[in-house]
């Protein structure tokens, strides 16, 4: 196998003022995100407490269900659907 020699970066100047605008502008968005979600949270938790529950009365379990499309159907439990076809 052939062995290459080290690949050198040079961190330039414009480098780095690049990188501390992109990080204040993150940092600005993600400060202005978290005020709305503050002021967000406390809306919907007094609509959330003011509801009292689900609408339909369905139990959690129920809406994931029906959520996800997950319609369970029990097998019955005789002996031809343990066994198959075998004949005793």
């Amino acid at each position: 196998m052939l062995r290459r020699k080290p690949t050198r970066l040079e961190l330039k100047l414009d480098d780095t003022e690049e990188f501390e605008s992109v990080k204040k502008e993150l940092e600005s968005r993600k400060k202005q995100r978290d005020e709305v979600d503050v002021v967000g949270v406390a809306t919907s938790s007094e609509m959330s407490g003011a509801a009292g529950g689900t609408a339909d009365g369905k139990t959690r379990e129920q809406m994931i269900h029906e959520r996800i499309g997950y319609k369970p159907h029990p097998k019955p439990n005789t002996l031809p659907s343990l066994f198959g076809n075998l004949q005793f």
